[in-house]
């Protein structure tokens, strides 16, 4: 028992400040790609409603791509295939290229886009689920589309695309262990490394699991209580 504690103790003998870094990583990636993704999102179930059938073709062309391919294959074609395209935009502009994608940056934007695939559909049920009269009723008020959008429709609409959303937040979170495979040090990977180091792979894996739990589930307390928030008052300003 005092091995645990003193693998898993903060300072030079243990553990502790690694994971603790890696749970830093993970909370800050997932919380940076949460709002990029819900734009992303919301965009491209604009663009599904649009009466412009090339934008509907292109926001459909989107998520079937980003929902139909893996999270890990997403990942490597931002992280690899966006390297490989600025150096090779380096060198047909003539100039030498030691350009790297930071792995930060192409977790989030890998995320970001598989994320913004779901959580249109989820803007989309919720756009469908509002009622034609209450454009109407805007409309015949004198109110612009832009007023009407942010006046009118959008406190329902965060409140009929809540649920969904926030089990898309518990997915992202999850798969933010991904970007481990790409060089950043997360949860998972500073286990690993933890594990590999100290041959107590049981130990720190279990470590990693009890952390994306604890996260889970602080997560939908928060999520629990934004909901009855809108339910009680309407959209929090």
């Amino acid at each position: 028992m005092d091995g645990i504690l003193t693998l898993l103790s903060f300072g030079p003998q243990g553990w502790g400040d690694q994971i603790a870094a890696g749970v830093v990583v993970t909370v800050s990636l997932a919380l940076a790609t949460l709002p990029l993704g819900l734009a992303m999102g919301f965009l491209v179930a604009l663009g599904k409603r649009s009466d412009d059938a090339l934008m509907r073709l292109a926001a459909n062309i989107y998520t079937t791509i980003f929902r139909g391919l893996p999270e890990l294959l997403t990942l490597f074609l931002v992280f690899y295939g966006a390297q490989i395209a600025v150096q090779q935009l380096m060198r047909f502009a003539g100039a030498e290229s030691g350009i790297e994608i930071n792995a930060f940056v192409a977790g989030m934007v890998a995320l970001g886009v598989v994320f913004s695939s779901y959580a249109s559909e989820v803007f989309l049920s919720a756009f469908r689920a509002i009622p034609d009269g209450q454009y109407e009723g805007a409309y015949a008020i004198g109110l612009s589309r832009w007023r009407t959008m942010r006046l009118v429709i959008l406190p329902q609409l965060v409140r009929l695309a809540l649920p969904g959303l926030s089990n898309l937040w518990l997915i992202l979170l999850k798969d933010t262990a991904l970007v481990s495979v790409i060089g950043l040090s997360d949860i998972l990977r500073q286990a690993g490394i933890a594990a590999r180091v100290t041959k107590e792979a049981f130990l720190f894996f279990g470590v990693a699991c009890l952390l994306y739990l604890v996260l889970a589930m602080l997560s939908s307390i928060v999520f629990a209580a934004i909901e009855r928030r809108v339910s009680a008052g309407g959209v929090m300003r």
